[in-house]
């Protein structure tokens, strides 16, 4: 029995689709929240200085806050996108290894990505 390429490289794509499909939802969700969250914290900064209830020093402090925040997503999307990788690694590894069982009746287990 051989592995027919073209649908070799279908499944493949489908697999990827799919796991980036629902991660690229979650992510999407996630960073449109943080993002507003971070425009909203700027704009309530803005406003006190503007208005002075927030003086030099609570401006600093509030400035090295927002810089946190925004560190701080960034490094959860990090996170969030490391696990995608993994998940699309997983399901092309998945399909390869099902498609060479397939073809050689060896029953293979799928290595993981630990």
């Amino acid at each position: 029995m051989s592995i027919d390429i073209e649908q070799l490289i279908t499944d493949m794509k489908g697999a990827i689709s799919q796991v980036i499909n629902q991660d690229v939802t979650a992510l999407r969700g996630f960073s449109e929240r943080q993002l507003k969250a971070l425009a909203k914290q700027g704009e309530i900064i803005a406003a006190g200085v503007v208005s002075g209830d927030i003086d030099e020093d609570l401006r600093d402090f509030f400035l090295d806050s927002l810089e946190d925040m925004a560190l701080n997503f960034a490094k959860t999307l990090r996170g969030l996108l490391m696990v995608t990788i993994e998940k699309v690694w997983n399901a092309i590894i998945g399909v390869l290894w099902k498609a060479i069982s397939s073809a050689t009746g060896i029953n293979l287990a799928a290595p993981s990505a630990d």
